[in-house]
């Protein structure tokens, strides 16, 4: 298994855990751009969200139930948080499996970069 995230959710790998169920496994990012910044990702591999289909309607709603969730459990809920899914090399995605990156913690600019 090459996937780092799959070795992740596999538990082959090391990473620090904040939350986990059957659909998804929430990690922190291992180089944070704020001082919340963890990784919403589906057990299941999926390369990238340019390959999600109609299928996986339920998997990305259990995403973004996920982020609420930790949101509120690392206390950036009230004051507001950022989803961002990047696709493609170009958009910034350097892990070929699906995720969602949850940000918050401190004021966030826009446009992002």
């Amino acid at each position: 298994m090459a996937c780092i995230f799959c070795r992740i959710v596999a538990g082959e790998a090391p990473a620090t855990v904040i939350y986990k169920d059957d659909l998804v496994t929430v990690i922190r990012d291992l180089r944070p751009q704020a001082p919340l910044h963890v990784l919403v990702i589906p057990n299941e591999h999926i390369p990238s969200a340019a390959d999600v289909d109609e299928s996986h309607g339920a998997l990305l709603g259990h995403m973004l139930v996920a982020a609420r969730r930790v949101a509120t459990q690392e206390g950036v809920a009230a004051s507001g948080y950022r989803l961002v899914f990047n696709v493609g090399r170009g958009a910034g995605q350097s892990v070929d499996h699906l995720h969602l990156h949850v940000l918050g913690g401190r004021r966030l600019s826009w446009p992002p970069g």
